[in-house]
């Protein structure tokens, strides 16, 4: 894949939601021209600790407008608590490489354990076992680590893409401003760190 300037960039990140296992979370989908213009957001809505957000984002990006997307960005694989994405499935049902970008690496022994408690258990496993493995990368000025997990494209694509979005901090601005958007949709006001 040849790496633009101005790639086209779908960044999902959800809102805060009610603890507990009920009700619905929003969705945020920038649309970005590499780091510097937003040409649009998409928003949809899946079920707290659910098993839709995989269906919900192919059905958002199959309906939406902006047809040049290039690379869905996620912040992270699970949404409204344990609401996974199937990253392959994503890629396949759209046609687009998956790049998922997470501050932290998640501690696997706790995330299982915790994920234990849900109904269709076994389902949502395979989809995190298929995301594959984390690779960290360095950015910013002060070579803060955050980590990727990626589908249909080379690990080189994905730094590529990575370096060329973190322009304010160490969270690619697809993901920044989906957060920020969503949290203001929720709370009236934007809150926290993407």
């Amino acid at each position: 894949m040849i790496i633009k300037n101005e790639i086209r960039i779908l960044g999902w990140d959800d809102g805060p939601f009610p603890k507990g296992g009920k009700g619905k979370a929003i969705l945020v989908g920038t649309v970005f021209r590499g780091a510097s213009f937003m040409d649009g957001v998409l928003k949809t809505e899946i079920d707290i600790d659910g098993t839709d957000a995989t269906e919900k984002i192919v059905s958002a990006v199959r309906r939406t407008k902006h047809k040049d997307l290039r690379v869905i960005m996620l912040g992270g694989i699970t949404f409204g608590g344990f609401n996974f994405v199937d990253i392959k499935k994503l890629h396949r049902k759209t046609g687009l490489p998956v790049l998922v970008v997470i501050r932290r690496r998640t501690d696997m022994k706790n995330f299982r354990a915790a994920m234990k408690k849900l109904p269709e258990f076994e389902k949502r496993w395979k989809a995190v076992e298929s995301a594959g493995e984390f690779n960290r990368i360095k950015v910013g000025s002060r070579g803060k680590s955050i980590y990727f997990q990626k589908t249909g494209l080379r690990e080189e694509e994905c730094r590529k893409i990575i370096r060329l979005t973190a322009k304010r901090g160490l969270v690619p601005e697809p993901l920044r401003v989906a957060h920020l958007i969503a949290s203001g949709i929720v709370k009236g006001e934007s809150i926290g760190r993407a």
